[in-house]
């Protein structure tokens, strides 16, 4: 009687075990000094498949970051999805999705905030649509804040669509930022719903108050 072969894994399973050994080899060693070799083995299965698969390594990087901000994006979106609540609860529930998905995927968020800005336009590219896409949904939120508030009222359009604008931008980054200081924290990480409560503390309350018209100035 002749062996019986193994099962053939479906291609598109297949494909995403290679991503997982990618995203985790460009997260740890960076795109230039990851091996194909390396990955190929991690993934379990030759090298000349992942080219046949995946074509190149500037196509696998490519397809690692269009995976992973797809992801993130996703999570965020999801975090945020519910519209009755009220917009404080609603970004808590979208920073908490935000740093659970980075704290579950360390590799994949140095991919998208380390690595890939810095290697060429295309790849930071697909990053920045990504945090474009975030950054548009808080800066709804923020709006719909300002609106209900009054806080558009007494100044030109422009003005507060401008304001809004930055603070979401601020916000965005500071969350970036806190990303990476909880993932480099591997002996105390903090959880992510302790990292999305001191960006809350950080922001809502200014935030808030802002919105109310306690308007910050220089002294003279």
């Amino acid at each position: 009687m002749g062996t019986r072969k193994g099962k053939r894994v479906p291609r598109a399973v297949r494909e995403q075990q290679m991503l997982d050994a990618a995203v985790a080899a460009f997260g740890r060693h960076g795109y230039r000094s990851a091996s194909m070799d390396d990955i190929a083995g991690a993934a379990g299965v030759s090298k000349p498949l992942v080219y046949q698969y995946l074509r190149s390594k500037e196509d696998l990087f490519s397809s690692c970051i269009e995976r992973e901000a797809a992801a993130l994006t996703k999570a965020v979106l999801d975090g945020t999805r519910d519209l009755s609540l009220a917009p404080d609860q609603q970004l808590w529930n979208g920073l908490c999705a935000f740093f659970a998905h980075t704290a579950a995927h360390p590799d994949g968020w140095t991919v998208l905030h380390q690595q890939a800005p810095g290697e060429s336009a295309k790849f930071a590219g697909v990053v920045a649509g990504m945090r474009a896409e975030i950054v548009a949904l808080v800066t709804a939120l923020l709006g719909r804040v300002a609106h209900d508030v009054g806080y558009d009222e007494g100044y030109d359009d422009d003005v507060v669509d401008r304001e809004v604008s930055g603070l979401a931008h601020a916000l965005v980054g500071s969350a970036e930022s806190l990303a990476d200081w909880a993932n480099a924290r591997a002996d105390e990480r903090p959880s992510a719903k302790e990292t999305a409560a001191t960006l809350m503390n950080f922001c809502w309350a200014g935030l808030e108050g802002l919105m109310k018209g306690a308007r910050w100035t220089p002294s003279r």
